[in-house]
């Protein structure tokens, strides 16, 4: 095969898909979006990867080449990016570290934007950006959006963007939570469900309430005594909001009462008073002197003026400290109340571990608190009697829920078995296995558990999907799930690694058309070794490998349509291409 490349023109509505290779180690795919899906992704040093970038296209994406070549990497790499553990060993020779970037188009997946919200993350352009970098220190970092975070993080946004079947890794279908999504989406019940999980959230959420009211009411009456002996003695004290403040300036007033009037009395000496030497005196005798200057000049006059001001702030200062020495009466009597009053403030400050200036605050707290244990018998009987109420609606609406479950699993499981069969697993059974709980409490999915159940051989009991060992079984069971369920589910990006192993034919073929009946619905990868589900992709992916004296690379390269008959030819008989294979394929590809 001749590698592939050029550009084309993008239509509206049309996908164009340009490709470059240099070195045969950087490989960009670009192309249009329009739905929730994998739209790009980058790895660089990963494994036998140097540099590899690539952007997906709706639809059938299929993965094929040879041998060894890793047509798995990828799908590996994309794992780590979705949170999966990794160690040094798989960064590729030479490097420091390995990089991975998985970026998914999310325009209309409003249960991402709001996982995003609720977790503090950036939602840029409609775009979702999941990163994991590996160092060679054995460190790993996680980042979404460009910011770090946890690799549970990483694993709980993947599971809401991409399913990938593949030994069961990041496949939501194996979680219960996801049976009871698809069944109930299955059956048109999604807004029955989700009023029951409303009503399972709320009386949940007032029980606890209820609970803790409770257990606070068992310890009400030691804890009303204490209350009340605190709320006693704290209304006795009786502290106003500003009292404090004003006591702490009265008390500092009257200690220092003596001392403040010596020294207002010697202050008022020496501006007036005092007969032998006083300000007053001495301005007046200035300002007479400079009245006797036959002639005066600019700078006398401006003397004399600022002589005469001093006069008379000395004679307002004297006339304010006889004001205050009359008026200032010392009264031990009220002073000794004050350090009594002062002493008890801060006795039950110190008792209650507050400042002093917060006792009145802390009055009008403990005094709610006592009235709410008062309150107590009367609230809990009426919060029983809402969750009465609460647990009658659900009871209600549970239980037509259920009924409606019930017969839409048994159409759901017919479904599923048929295409099973289709895909060549007839001694296969599928079922839907409806759990009732053993207790009444309400539960937010129900009355019920709801788990997917196979027997995948004759005589076998039904087990989980979780149990399954074969991971080609399980890739089977999940795309008859996923092709049933495709019209009542919002599809993410679905990904089935070698999901035709040990089959081929019919089987291979029809497998094949399942896959593409998905791919027009949403998008998919799928690796393959089968012609028969190669012919069906929308796109074709080819991955080889190339060795030097030194290193081994992976190449990826997108197949044109004369290179798309090379490759399912090869794959239908060999190296070898022959007329017979030729045609053959070609006629698959329609």
């Amino acid at each position: 095969m001749q590698e592939y490349g050029g550009s084309q023109k993008i239509i509206k509505g049309e996908t164009s898909i340009p490709i470059y290779s240099k070195n045969c180690t950087n490989i960009r795919v670009t192309t249009r979006y329009n739905q929730t899906m994998l739209q790009q992704l980058t790895i660089n040093n990963y494994a036998i990867v140097d540099q590899l970038e690539i952007e997906l296209a709706p639809g059938m994406t299929v993965i094929t080449g040879e041998t060894g070549a890793g047509k798995s990497i990828m799908l590996d790499a994309l794992g780590l990016a979705l949170g999966d553990r990794a160690d040094r060993e798989v960064i590729r020779g030479g490097a420091e570290r390995a990089d991975i970037s998985a970026c998914f188009f999310i325009e209309k997946n409003q249960e991402v934007a709001n996982w995003l919200k609720e977790n503090d993350f950036d939602l840029a352009e409609d775009n979702c950006i999941l990163r994991r970098v590996i160092s060679r220190d054995g460190r790993s970092r996680a980042y979404i959006n460009g910011q770090p975070t946890t690799l549970n993080n990483l694993r709980d946004l993947g599971e809401m963007l991409i399913d990938i079947h593949s030994q069961h890794e990041h496949q939501s279908l194996l979680k219960t939570a996801t049976h009871q999504r698809l069944l109930d989406n299955y059956c048109g019940l999604h807004q029955e469900a989700a009023e029951v999980k409303s009503l399972a959230t709320k009386w949940r959420q007032l029980n606890q309430e209820l609970d803790a009211i409770r257990s606070r009411a068992e310890e009400s009456n030691a804890q009303y005594q204490l209350l009340s002996y605190q709320v006693k003695e704290l209304e006795e004290l009786s502290l106003g909001d500003d009292e404090l403040g004003i006591l702490e300036e009265e008390h500092k007033k009257l200690s220092h009462g003596e001392a403040s009037i010596r020294v207002n009395q010697q202050v008022l000496e020496l501006c007036c008073e005092n007969d032998e030497f006083n300000i007053e005196q001495s301005l007046n005798k200035a300002i007479s002197l400079l009245q006797e200057i036959p002639y005066s000049s600019k700078q006398t006059d401006e003397a004399d003026e600022l002589l005469n001001t001093a006069l008379i702030q000395v004679e307002e200062a004297a006339s304010t400290l006889k004001h205050a020495i009359d008026q200032f009466e010392l009264d031990p009597r009220r002073l000794e109340e004050i350090d009594q009053r002062m002493g008890l403030i801060h006795q039950l400050a110190r008792k209650h571990h507050v400042p002093a200036n917060e006792l009145p605050a802390l009055t009008r707290k403990l005094s709610e608190e006592l009235d709410g244990l008062s309150e107590a018998d009367v609230q809990i009987s009426l919060m029983e009697e809402e969750l009465e109420k609460l647990k009658k609606g659900y009871s209600d609406l549970a239980e037509k829920l259920s009924k409606a479950r019930a017969k839409g699993a048994k159409k759901l499981a017919s479904e599923i078995n048929l295409q099973l069969s289709t895909l060549g697993m007839n001694a296969a059974s599928f079922s839907v296995a409806l759990t009732s709980f053993s207790d009444t409490t309400p539960r937010t999915i129900g009355l019920e558990g709801i788990e997917f159940l196979v027997s995948t051989n004759p005589g076998q009991p039904p087990r989980p999907l979780v149990k399954v060992a074969s991971g080609g079984e399980l890739s089977r069971i999940s795309l008859a799930i996923q092709v049933v369920t495709a019209a009542t589910s919002t599809i993410p990006s679905l990904v089935f690694d070698e999901v035709d192993v040990g089959i081929g034919g019919g089987v291979a073929k029809a497998v094949g058309e399942l896959l593409r009946k998905l791919g027009d619905k949403g998008q998919v990868l799928c690796v393959t070794h089968q012609p028969q589900v190669a012919s069906q992709g929308h796109k074709h992916l080819y991955v080889s490998k190339s060795s030097g004296e030194d290193s081994t690379a992976t190449q990826l390269r997108l197949l044109n349509q004369k290179e798309r008959i090379e490759e399912v030819a090869r794959m239908l008989g060999g190296e070898e291409l022959s007329d017979q294979s030729l045609a053959h394929a070609e006629k698959m590809l329609g």
